[in-house]
């Protein structure tokens, strides 16, 4: 039976008059966190289905979570989920559903006019519907009828360059594969991605550093470590299960140094629901120094470091012996650190001379250091400098490459390193293409195709016309909000693959389609029986992952699925084995295992227990796969981001009930924040400078050398102990703030975490 959504006249509006403040946690999890896990599950799911689905969550003959890419231990725990996992998983396991009823009720210009919150409680899409040109309702479509407009339009094209084929994390390897097949055989590398977005930044820095833009640590790491550092990241509610990680890694004696603008409870002490300690005691202690940086200081920071260690006369203070053996470019680094001005450190990170030089303590005291990432780092002009300098602090210690020492950028989506490593890049190597060329006897496009960024601007300028979402929430995701809207709005058809409702189904081209799928935690079942999928999570680990529920609904086809039909609606004559690929994933990762290096045996090493480790050469062999042939020490300038008087600078961050761009809830429990999203953090000290109360509804007007003024209204001010000078609110509520064209150096990731606004 299923459950009943929201009723579909009432949209619990998102109004400030109703926010709830109270004073944030210093702790997370514990209790409260099994609470809430629970609470929703059973809200949306029920207490049978519950604990059948959670149960299976992350277990070795279980399903992969979609909440976050954070890996899994050889040992598991009954309960292998964390708090914002089981919501997620509720969100896809839900038993409210989606008919055509609904969107016979529901014009596209009344769903519009929902939030998104609303937009995602009404449960899974159920079949294949369509938004016929100059129509106000979607209605129902069959499949075959879908896949013959969505062929027709993209053959219609003048160049197969005017399509955009986006791709989310959620995206199994398997099924990133054959898309991307697809789009190739097509003619083009338009594969914009959701790493665009989020984790470009790091794989540019670590490419041109290391040779590898992927992280260099494994989960055992950080159990070896004797020094963490937790940088521009939030743990607590991003990837809730690190917290137990780092939990172990100060039973073996790690010290965790924490580098964010904002305090946040999961760094400060972790109550291990796991743990009978983390019920009834006062759980673990995690940060032993709390670096409170101000926004786009952490490039400072690290080169304060790192000039610091160069003028040490610690007798280890510099692994020599490395840096001679592996090391390139040391002597311009050299000289560009020891000029650094201290007066300009001090203005860029808001800290102490004396917290800077405390820290170099912790430094000189570790000989294996990890450093961890997230957002905070990779969403601003300088990210890529910012995190080339990261890997210099490093390699001065000879910390990649050994054991227990290394760069840990901590993805978000579940599988979003799996789809880049399965050929969802705009930008693709040669030697991809050239085995993709030989395995399928077809020449892929060379051309470089268009990233998120440039794919807005092509559907703005008219230069693409047709739009392709396998997963995620575009509009959502993106910077820009109007820029955006318009440039959909703009396509003759745009179509998203996708399992529940949201704001990319409402804002559409002239015609639209979406196409509904399986879920992380159904079965699927195809004509050679039942299937497995496999996820690739932030380490390189790869693992299977299978899903033992029931579908949604009968009308529902998996990704791999409605890729392969595609494809065979849309490139006639093709020699390609689309169909013996759905019906068979094997011949899939059979392919992939010719074509991908690190896959060999693909099929054999996914089936054993807790599948297979990616090779890594700096890790593995400290070997690194650079122009130069070792890894590059970097020369990265700074520059201190100065804001006018009476500005902030404000960062965009999730909420406790939110993943990316779903919103579970309105609640952020740890900010102590209910039943709304509208609210900006404010340090107490600046609001008394500019003026304004706690609690006033304040407009967000953000500033830009385009001259061009943007606002997000009605925010309640919130008083917070954030970094001086700085503010933060919620995405997506803000990207609204951030023009399409201010974007990350290199990466062109959009630069929401350093936005100049003014409260009015």
């Amino acid at each position: 039976m299923s459950r009943k959504a929201p009723a579909d006249d009432f949209d619990p509006a998102d109004d400030t008059a109703g926010i709830g403040v109270s004073k944030p946690k210093i702790w997370a999890a514990g209790v409260p966190g099994v609470t809430a896990a629970l609470r929703q599950s059973y809200d949306q799911m029920g207490v049978r289905r519950t604990a059948l689905t959670l149960l299976r969550v992350n277990q070795k003959q279980g399903f992969d979570c979609p909440g976050c890419a954070w890996p899994e231990g050889d040992h598991r725990h009954v309960a292998e989920f964390c708090e914002n996992g089981a919501k997620a998983v509720a969100e896809e396991a839900t038993t409210r559903r989606v008919t055509r009823e609904f969107f016979a009720r529901h014009s596209v210009a009344d769903l519009a006019g929902r939030s998104d919150h609303w937009l995602g409680q009404q449960g899974r899409l159920t079949e294949p519907m369509i938004l016929r040109t100059g129509a106000t309702h979607y209605e129902p479509v069959a499949w075959d009828e879908a896949f013959g407009l969505l062929a027709s339009e993209l053959n219609a094209l003048d160049s197969p360059d005017e399509a955009v084929f986006y791709t989310s994390g959620r995206t199994s390897n398997e099924a990133a594969f054959v898309y991307q097949l697809f789009v190739r055989a097509f003619g083009t590398n338009n594969l914009p991605d959701c790493s665009n977005m989020c984790h470009e930044s790091s794989g540019s820095a670590l490419n041109e550093t290391i040779g590898i833009g992927k992280g260099s640590v494994l989960l055992e790491d950080l159990y070896r470590a004797d020094l963490i550092f937790v940088v521009g990241q939030n743990p607590g509610t991003n990837h809730p299960r690190m917290l137990s990680a780092l939990e172990r890694a100060k039973k073996e004696g790690a010290r965790i140094v924490a580098v964010n603008p904002l305090p946040e409870a999961g760094l400060m002490r972790f109550k291990n629901p796991q743990r009978v300690s983390g019920v009834t005691g006062r759980g673990t202690g995690l940060a032993d120094r709390f670096l409170q940086i101000r926004l786009n200081g952490d490039l400072a920071l690290f080169q304060a470091l790192n000039r610091l260690l160069l003028e040490s006369d610690a007798p280890d203070a510099l692994d020599h012996g490395f840096l001679a053996a592996h090391a390139h470019g040391f002597e311009g680094f050299r000289d560009h650190v020891l000029g650094l001005d201290w007066d300009e450190v001090l203005e860029a990170t808001g800290l102490g001379r004396d917290e800077i030089d405390a820290t170099l303590g912790d430094v000189l005291a570790a000989k294996r250091i990890v450093v961890c990432w997230a957002m905070g780092l990779t969403q601003h002009r300088n990210s890529v400098p910012t995190i080339r300098e990261v890997v210099n602090f490093l390699l001065l210690r000879g910390n990649i490459g050994r054991p227990g020492a290394g760069v840990c950028p901590v993805r978000g989506h579940s599988n979003v390193q799996g789809d880049r490593t399965m050929g969802i890049y705009e930008k693709p190597a040669p030697a991809f293409l050239d085995a993709l060329a030989k395995e399928f006897s077809f020449e892929p496009p060379r051309e470089h195709g268009l990233d998120t960024v440039d794919a807005i601007r092509a559907m703005r300028d008219g230069r693409a016309r047709v739009f392709l979402g396998m997963g995620g929430n575009f509009v959502r995701a993106t910077p820009d909000s109007a820029v955006t809207e318009a440039a959909l709005r703009g396509c003759r058809l745009t179509a998203q693959i996708s399992t529940k409702l949201n704001r990319s189904h409402t804002v559409i081209g002239t015609q639209a389609l979406i196409l509904p799928t399986l879920g992380r935690t159904e079965r699927d079942v195809q004509d050679g029986g039942p299937q497995l999928v496999s996820v690739e999570d932030s380490m390189g680990m790869v693992h299977a992952s299978r899903g033992r529920l029931a579908p949604a609904s009968e009308h529902l086809l998996s990704e791999v699925a409605i890729v392969s039909r595609l494809a065979r609606a849309t490139l006639s004559g093709s020699e390609i084995g689309w169909e013996a690929m759905e019906r068979d994933y094997d011949v899939i990762r059979d392919h992939v295992s010719r074509v991908v290096p690190g896959f060999a045996d693909y099929n054999e090493r996914i089936r054993k227990t807790g599948g297979f480790t990616l090779p890594h050469a700096p890790r593995d062999e400290r070997r690194f796969p650079t122009a130069t042939g070792k890894a590059n020490l970097t020369v990265n300038e700074l520059e201190v981001l100065r804001v006018p008087e009476g500005r902030l600078l404000l960062q965009t961050v999730r909420s406790h009930d939110q993943y990316n761009t779903t919103i579970y809830g309105l609640d952020d429990r740890y900010r102590g924040i209910t039943s709304g999203r509208r609210v900006v953090f404010v340090n107490p000290d600046d609001l008394a400078a500019l003026g304004i109360a706690d609690g006033a509804i304040v407009d967000l007007v953000s500033e830009w050398a385009d001259g061009v003024e943007r606002r997000a209204p009605s925010f309640r001010v919130v008083a917070y102990p954030t970094a001086r000078g700085c503010a933060a609110a919620y995405f997506p509520e803000t990207n609204v703030l951030v023009p399409l064209d201010s974007t990350a150096d290199i990466s062109n990731t959009p630069t929401s975490k350093s936005i100049i606004v003014r409260l009015c």
